[in-house]
């Protein structure tokens, strides 16, 4: 299934596409977020699909796309998960998971302005493949069965401002949790539909410039394996989001470091999770 949430921020109306139209899930749902993940929402809708009791929503095509998810309960992301990414960085391949944290409500729609913070110059891109998480996971025994956990997936874009993640004290979060700074994609793509996320195409452009353009196969430590591992510290809850890490050719990376300015236009995409579009502004 496909799950997306449509009109103003902060009054969205979730919405299951099928067949190119979106139908209302109000009769059984506020919003997709962590709560209606707990209940078994996804079971419901898939119910509901087959016996055909809902109804499209009047005039989706002009309602603004909002985050596919609604505020996750906390962002945990993985650093240097690409090892091109690590190499371009200088960085070594981590022996485990780099783990950090980021502030939900830097959550926003895929086609959302991203404002680049006071006193930033540094303010970088990430694509991102995004995790969603369906049922808790705690101390999961292996691999294995972690990806029995996940809901779905989502195309997110992790915005970092560089100066503040590795110049100001040396605090990742710091950098990661500026507003605006993670864009999430306009489809929730339940787990089912995503054969293997270890093959999915990543790519971005700034200002029409193909600037990342990476696979999940090349992530050191794959989807199962952050679940689990992450699982062995903390406790997953439905509604969490998991940002997997970014494929090499952000602005850090490059000899010219060219940052986002105000005015920027930034595409994203994922195959299978469709793609995004947002414009930058000065907070």
């Amino acid at each position: 299934m496909h799950l997306a949430r449509l009109g103003p921020r902060g009054s969205e109306i979730p919405t299951v596409v099928v067949d190119g139209t979106h139908l209302d899930l109000r009769p059984i749902t506020a919003d997709i977020g962590p709560t209606f993940l707990a209940g078994g929402g996804l079971q419901t809708v898939r119910e509901a699909v087959a016996a055909g009791s809902l109804e499209p929503l009047a005039n989706a095509s002009e309602l603004r796309v909002g985050a596919a998810l609604a505020r996750p309960g906390k962002i945990v992301c993985i650093g240097l998960n690409y090892r091109d990414h690590a190499a371009e960085t200088g960085a070594a391949i981590p022996p485990e998971p780099v783990v950090f944290m980021k502030d939900p409500a830097t959550v926003v729609g895929p086609f959302d302005e991203v404002l680049i913070p006071r006193g930033s110059t540094k303010t970088d891109w990430e694509v991102e493949l995004g995790v969603v998480v369906g049922t808790t996971a705690r101390y999961l025994d292996s691999p294995a069965s972690a990806l029995d956990h996940v809901a779905g997936y989502v195309l997110s874009h992790d915005v970092s401002e560089r100066e503040f993640q590795l110049e100001r004290g040396g605090q990742w979060d710091k950098g990661k949790s500026c507003e605006t700074f993670n864009p999430l994609g306009g489809r929730f793509v339940t787990a089912e539909e995503i054969a293997d996320p270890q093959d999915l195409r990543l790519a971005l452009s700034v200002n029409g410039v193909r600037r990342q353009d990476g696979t999940t196969a090349d992530m050191v430590f794959s989807v199962a394996h952050v679940v689990w591992y992450l699982s062995q510290f903390m406790v997953l809850e439905p509604g969490d989001l998991i940002n997997t890490g970014t494929p090499a050719g952000v602005a850090m990376g490059m000899a010219d470091q060219p940052y986002l300015r105000a005015g920027d236009v930034v595409e994203l995409e994922i195959s299978g999770l469709g793609s995004a579009r947002q414009t930058v502004g000065q907070a």
